[in-house]
């Protein structure tokens, strides 16, 4: 099983009409080429969904949970949606420096 670690900065993304925000990460560099890498070559072909996108195992510390990255033009790399539940298990805030791990 192919797995890409990185440790990034959790984000705020809000728009500006919606009350509701999403949190991310950025993976770029070496691991978000692998992952570009793995989905081309068809490792993760059965779990790419619309948008680009690829399914993913992701975990943060103790916590793991399924989910899709999505290509992000601005970096060249991958967002990872993190869930309220994984920042709230985690005891994460905006601009927590974080370890995620991605794999099939």
């Amino acid at each position: 099983m192919e797995a890409f670690t990185v440790k990034t900065p959790l984000w705020r993304w809000q728009s500006a009409t919606a009350p509701a925000a999403w949190f991310f990460v950025t993976i770029a560099g070496e691991a978000a080429d692998g992952i570009r890498l793995a989905a081309i070559s068809g490792q993760w072909l059965n779990g790419r969904k619309g948008f680009g996108s690829a399914r993913v195992d992701a975990r943060i510390g103790d916590t793991r949970w399924k989910t899709s990255v999505f290509p992000h033009k601005e970096s060249g790399g991958w967002l990872l949606p993190v869930k309220a539940m994984v920042r709230k298990a985690e005891g994460l805030a905006e601009g927590d420096q974080v370890t995620v791990t991605v794999s099939l």
